[in-house]
């Protein structure tokens, strides 16, 4: 396939007009580093957003569709897959910063098909650290609909006493959202458009693409190049159901590195966020995003982001108490779905954040690579 550089967009915000030399450097270590990511997996169009010190820079390769041949820009819409976990954990953030629920309530609080189970005795800190006890990555198949997954969540038996056992589960932080949006006495995916987005700033981000946005959804395509999309599934909203462009998701970053001009409220959410909860691995487990020590060696990054760590039991250490960066710390959040690939990187304290959208799920360690060379460039 031949590689095609759509378009691409340099976007200076006023604030910081005198970084004159870093387009070039920065245009230079996509190039080297993204580029060639077609190429070598097929991959119909990517897109990416930097942000450094306040400006944003946008890079745009490739077609949104193999079949329209549309050319991919700043906001072409994604499917995100779990970096949607981070909007879940924001809200339950939020729902906390308003009174709505602790950490340290149980699920059973609000959904009292579940009070008393093996499941209650775990927390929703538990759940929205993937320490509840070993709950699986994914739901079977056969489990279609919310009353299916209650009635799995009702005969669940746990493997590991809560918060001494992380394992990655869309169960695990579907279910956190969900209750999240339970204890706000609304519909999860309303929450999110309706409240939680507009007060981030995101008017290009949807779980429901309305019509008026469908010609900017692009096409995901499988590994045998079969053209696919996301389908429904229980706390499928929650776990990966976002759709966001990289102006968008520059935003979203730009939101986590400086909340200052956010509600007070939803600072304190994001605020929450950043807290981390857990020690897996070098990894620090906070609500949705992954924390390190920056800088942060690819060797460490791409370890903590392995499919040891996606697919098997980790032990985990509860850091008490939780801590609060105070230091340079790199956040991340990998993200796909069968037909996209994504990866949102930060680092509040250098002001600085990349975001790599894809419409083929293309292997993490590629997506992570090309984002640690941006963020190095970045940091020089």
């Amino acid at each position: 396939m031949t590689a095609v550089l759509a378009a691409m967009t340099v976007t200076f915000t006023p604030a910081a007009l005198c970084a004159a030399e870093a387009p070039e450097k920065l245009t230079a270590t996509v190039e080297r580093t993204v580029r060639p990511l077609l190429e070598q997996h097929d991959v119909p169009g990517i897109a990416v957003g930097v942000t450094m010190g306040g400006q944003q820079f946008f890079f745009s390769y490739g077609v949104t569709s193999k079949e329209l041949q549309t050319p991919v820009t700043k906001d072409t819409l994604f499917e995100i897959g779990s970096i949607s976990k981070t909007f879940a954990a924001t809200l339950a953030t939020y729902a906390a910063a308003t009174g709505k629920l602790s950490l340290d309530d149980h699920p059973g609080q609000y959904m009292p098909a579940l009070k008393g189970t093996a499941l209650d005795k775990a927390t929703l800190l538990h759940l929205g650290t993937y320490t509840a006890g070993g709950l699986p990555l994914l739901f079977s198949g056969k489990i279609k609909t919310e009353a299916d997954a209650v009635a799995f969540l009702q005969k669940w038996k746990p493997s590991a006493a809560p918060g001494t056992q992380r394992r990655y589960s869309n169960p695990s932080i579907g279910l956190f959202g969900h209750v999240a949006a339970l204890a706000m006495k609304a519909d999860y995916a309303d929450l999110i458009e309706r409240d939680l987005l507009p007060k981030l700033g995101l008017s290009h981000t949807f779980i429901r693409v309305p019509p008026a946005a469908m010609a900017d959804y692009a096409q995901g395509y499988d590994r045998a190049n079969r053209p696919v999309r996301a389908g429904a599934a229980p706390f499928g909203d929650e776990a990966y159901g976002i759709k966001s462009s990289a102006a968008d998701m520059v935003r979203y970053i730009e939101a986590e590195i400086s909340p200052a001009a956010i509600e007070p409220a939803l600072r304190r959410a994001i605020d929450g966020t950043h807290v981390g909860y857990f020690k897996v691995g070098d990894m620090v487990q906070g609500l949705g995003w992954e924390q390190y020590p920056y800088p942060v060696p690819l060797e460490r990054l791409l370890a903590g982001n392995s499919d040891m760590m996606v697919f098997e039991p980790n032990a985990a250490t509860a850091l008490k108490p939780p801590r609060v960066p105070t230091g340079a710390t790199l956040f991340n959040k990998t993200g796909s779905t069968r037909g996209f690939g994504a990866y949102a990187a930060f680092v509040p304290a250098k002001r600085i954040g990349v975001v790599i959208l894809s419409n083929r799920n293309m292997p993490t360690a590629a997506r992570i690579s090309a984002a640690h060379a941006l963020l190095e460039s970045l940091s020089d």
